[in-house]
């Protein structure tokens, strides 16, 4: 199997977890993808361990994360790495894999998600393997996972929370109508936001072609208040990011609110402007500029 290519760190921009819109999903057993997929338009890469790698290929692809995110390789990647289920049988060999390399000078691992996390002890065993300041994103994916949302944001070194559509909706019996799925994303939500966190990511489309539904159920994530989607394929990408970057009509009335922030009693469109509504637009007016920077920086 091919080594991943090299690439020029010097144009491999560093990884913003907590403000990171667009998330990009690797199979851990295909290397030569990872140095593609951080070339590609995304604010994060993750390397895939669990999901992703047939049991027989976990142990390999595990070699393969560390060795794409050790100084000592050759164009060394930024990027973060989904580990196994607790209590799986891989589990214990991710974290002692990760947590070497996290002690290690100039590494490239940026973060480590936890799939099925259910309890804050969970995290804790992440944290304590790898070193301070290595994010974690829990990825909730069960009823009881949902239950103990607020626990889990409020878990010390917590980056952001992440949703877990299709492995919750066969927890919970659900049917696939997307409503089913309102409250857990809601309860994600409100959860970060009460913990002082980043916005939740949302869980990846199951749709790669059908870019129209991508960017539909993008819409909806970021109508209900996440802060970014997670990708499986490169090509819903530029369907994610401009589903959660503000119109120019939105960009133009933040302005126009902005404009009149500090006079007062004041209307824009027949609408009064108080201090919820200049706050908004101060969000939506720095969205737009971020979004912007990340432009250039592509």
């Amino acid at each position: 199997m091919r080594a991943p290519a090299a690439v020029d760190l010097r144009t491999t921009p560093e990884v913003d977890l907590a403000a990171s819109v667009t998330i990009l999903f690797v199979p851990g057993n295909r290397p030569e993808r990872f140095a593609k997929a951080c070339a590609m338009d995304a604010g994060a890469v993750i390397i895939d361990l669990e999901d992703a790698v047939a049991p027989g290929d976990k142990a390999q692809a595990r070699r393969h994360a560390v060795a794409a995110l050790s100084a000592a390789a050759e164009g060394r990647l930024r990027a973060l790495v989904r580990v196994n289920t607790p209590g799986s049988d891989w589990f214990a060999e991710d974290l002692a894999a990760l947590g070497e390399l996290a002690r290690t000078p100039d590494h490239g691992l940026r973060g480590i998600m936890l799939p099925k996390a259910e309890h804050p002890s969970h995290i804790a065993m992440v944290t304590a393997a790898v070193a301070e300041g290595t994010g974690v994103v829990p990825l909730v994916e069960t009823a009881l996972g949902v239950v103990n949302a607020l626990d889990l944001a409020r878990t010390p070194g917590v980056a952001r929370l992440a949703f877990g559509a299709v492995d919750y909706a066969l927890d919970i019996g659900a049917t696939d109508d997307p409503r089913a799925l309102d409250y857990a994303r809601g309860v994600l939500v409100v959860a970060s936001r009460a913990a002082g966190i980043a916005a939740p990511l949302d869980s990846p489309s199951t749709a790669i072609e059908d870019l129209a539904r991508v960017a539909t159920e993008a819409g909806l994530a970021r109508m209900l208040g996440f802060g970014g989607k997670l990708c499986i394929h490169p090509a819903q990408l530029a369907a994610v990011g401009a589903a959660f970057a503000p119109t120019r009509a939105a960009t133009a009335w933040a302005a126009e609110v902005l404009a009149v922030a500090n006079h007062g009693a004041a209307q824009v469109n027949g609408e009064m402007i108080d201090r919820p509504v200049v706050e908004r637009a101060r969000r939506i007016a720095a969205t737009a500029a971020a979004t912007r920077a990340r432009k250039d920086q592509s």
